[in-house]
């Protein structure tokens, strides 16, 4: 999903406190590409932006609310993440995450923007933290019955797993040897078809379904 040049990003932006709520919305502001608004106002596209101390019940339920009843890309600022949080996380929605300690203005722009474009941003350290915790948390039915699930394509597989190694359209095209429309149709065709958000949702699926690992 390329900007347009006059393009703006409508931008809702959450927080428990106020004045941590302001700080955020300072420092979107300098970017002319957003177009904060306030919650009462939700777009009808658009990125919701929260931050908190981590992801507890209650910011999970905000999540889930704009991002499956409103439709919105979700990023998350967050200073932890607990290891049993981390599926419930990208369960809910979630498409980019970012560190409250590296919350810098251009580092938010990045989130945002990768968020609106479906294409996901996460904390390096963070992948291999999912990995870890789905690996406990996967099925044994697959071991049990010598079944595999019945979800992802091979070719979807191979796309995922670059996706999950952090490579971006570009490049996943350049290493399959496929053109970036066609990565990008592969991707949007997966997620529509098992209902998945973005594509952090598809490698938390991709992962949980023993897929890749």
């Amino acid at each position: 999903m390329p900007l347009e040049p006059d393009e703006r990003i409508p931008v809702v932006v959450h927080a428990p406190d106020p004045i941590l709520r302001e700080g955020m919305i300072s420092q979107l502001r300098q970017h002319p590409v957003v177009e904060l608004v306030e919650e009462s106002e939700v777009p009808e596209q658009g990125v919701a932006v929260l931050l908190a101390e981590s992801p507890d019940p209650a910011a999970l339920a905000w999540l889930r609310r704009l991002v499956r009843k409103d439709g919105l890309q979700a990023v998350l600022v967050v200073s932890m993440i607990r290891e049993t949080e981390l599926l419930d996380v990208f369960e809910c929605g979630v498409g980019a995450i970012v560190w409250r300690h590296e919350a810098t203005p251009q580092r938010l722009l990045r989130a945002v923007v990768a968020a609106y474009r479906r294409e996901g941003d996460l904390p390096s350290d963070l992948l291999g933290r999912l990995i870890n915790q789905v690996g406990t948390l996967r099925t044994t039915a697959v071991g049990a019955s010598g079944v595999r699930p019945s979800g992802l394509t091979p070719r979807e597989t191979d796309v995922l797993r670059l996706v999950a190694d952090g490579m971006g359209t570009g490049q996943i095209a350049e290493k399959l040897s496929y053109s970036e429309r066609t990565v990008k149709n592969i991707m949007q065709g997966l997620t529509t078809r098992l209902a998945l958000r973005n594509r952090t949702h598809a490698v938390a699926y991709a992962l949980r379904e023993g897929y890749i690992s």
